[in-house]
């Protein structure tokens, strides 16, 4: 890829990260899709997070659940599915041939084979891997004639879904698995089943099932250059370690995708070499007056990369991770976090700045002022991260 290039400071990538996560104010989107397309990947594993990431960069907050259900479940411009690290993440429908040719086909082989091993070898052999397709078939064939369905709709349309398997037999982990759980999941990474309209409300965990929409084969080369391209333009610059971390890959396909692309090397501060797309090595301009955000757990941004100590303090992060490296809500000004929020039962958003240094009378009250847009637009809903941070645990409870 070259020698460095031009340097790019911290300042520079925090005014980056305010143009392009569509965080400073002038820059928040009109839609749903205009977020889903500019951030790329909306983390999709707790599905409140969907919705209060789009919240927080819309325009007009007040219309995020309406704009979402009619861009994932009636227009379908927006699809979720199973993508990088083997994660739930909400795309544009447009990407969907991208991410699953990409990343989700090597994942998918391995859930496959890994699920026939399991299952044959926990059943003494009476659930075979012929077994299993019969059965997917069945599924599948149910899931087009209802549109949509639950695990439990779907159990009552083909019976075998109940059957169980012992993983890890004789291990400290052994545990009876039910076939229609990991069937699903396998059937998600493979991108022939996508999840559907939730039961419940918009912060409801429970899904409901659809076949995924049809999309074109791409070869895994061509597919990789454009999910990094589309990446590093919202997040570059970014490192290999970033890159490999985001995307799941290799190094070695991070590597060939970057010189395919003509990314552009440049230096960060650290000594650490960064990429960037081709022609992005220049500065940018300025997102205006100094913003602030409340940002959801496993929000994009806090989780876009694998080094994060250009705007995330490494003395906060014990209280706003959990054990497994999920980020928590977050409170955010002028392209740093500084503490972290929550939601209490009675629908208060509280929240405390940690690291103050910097943030004086305007950072507290435009912090303020997000936090009330966000008591405004979320209502009567009541959300409660599904990954657990120790910051707000102890903000939620009263």
């Amino acid at each position: 890829m070259g020698e460095q290039g031009r340097h790019i400071g911290v300042a520079e990538r925090r005014a980056r990260l305010a143009l392009r996560h569509r965080l400073a104010g002038p820059q928040r989107a009109a839609d749903a899709e205009e977020v889903a397309g500019s951030l790329v990947a909306l983390h999709g594993t707790d599905p409140a997070t969907v919705y209060m990431a789009v919240g927080a960069r819309l325009a007009e907050a007040g219309r995020t659940v309406e704009e979402l259900d009619r861009a994932l479940y009636g227009e379908r411009t927006l699809v979720r599915m199973h993508g990088m690290r083997h994660t739930v993440f909400v795309f544009p429908t447009e990407l969907a041939a991208v991410v699953h040719a990409s990343t989700g086909l090597t994942i998918a082989a391995k859930a496959r084979a890994g699920l026939v091993k399991e299952m044959t070898t926990g059943s003494d052999g009476r659930l075979t891997g012929e077994w299993l397709m019969e059965v997917e078939a069945s599924v599948l064939a149910a899931l087009a004639r209802r549109g949509q369905a639950t695990v439990n709709e779907l159990t009552g349309d083909e019976p075998r879904l109940k059957e169980q398997f012992i993983y890890g037999a004789g291990r400290s982990y052994e545990s009876a698995q039910s076939v229609s759980s990991r069937l699903m999941r396998v059937l998600g990474v493979e991108g022939r089943v996508v999840r559907g309209r939730p039961l419940g409300s918009w912060t409801s965990t429970q899904f409901r099932w659809a076949v995924a929409p049809p999309y074109p084969e791409l070869p895994a080369g061509e597919a990789q250059r454009e999910l990094l391209r589309r990446w590093l333009t919202v997040c570059g610059p970014a490192s290999e370690a970033d890159l490999k971390w985001w995307t799941g890959w290799k190094v070695t396909d991070v590597r060939r995708a970057l010189g395919a692309i003509g990314a552009e090397a440049v230096s960060l501060d650290g000594g650490v070499t960064g990429y960037v797309v081709a022609g992005d090595a220049g500065p940018v301009g300025e997102p205006g007056a100094p913003w602030a955000a409340l940002l959801p757990g496993l929000d994009p941004t806090a989780m876009g990369w694998q080094e994060r100590d250009w705007y995330l303090a490494p003395s906060l992060r014990p209280a706003l991770f959990d054990r497994s490296g999920n980020v928590g809500p977050t409170v955010w000004w002028d392209g740093r976090v500084v503490g972290g929020w929550a939601q209490r039962a009675d629908g208060e958003v509280v929240w405390r700045v940690l690291k103050p240094e910097g943030v004086g009378r305007e950072g507290i009250a435009a912090i303020e002022a997000e936090a009330e847009r966000l008591r405004d637009w979320v209502g009567p809903a009541r959300v409660t991260p599904r990954f657990r941070t120790p910051l707000e645990r102890e903000l939620a409870t009263p």
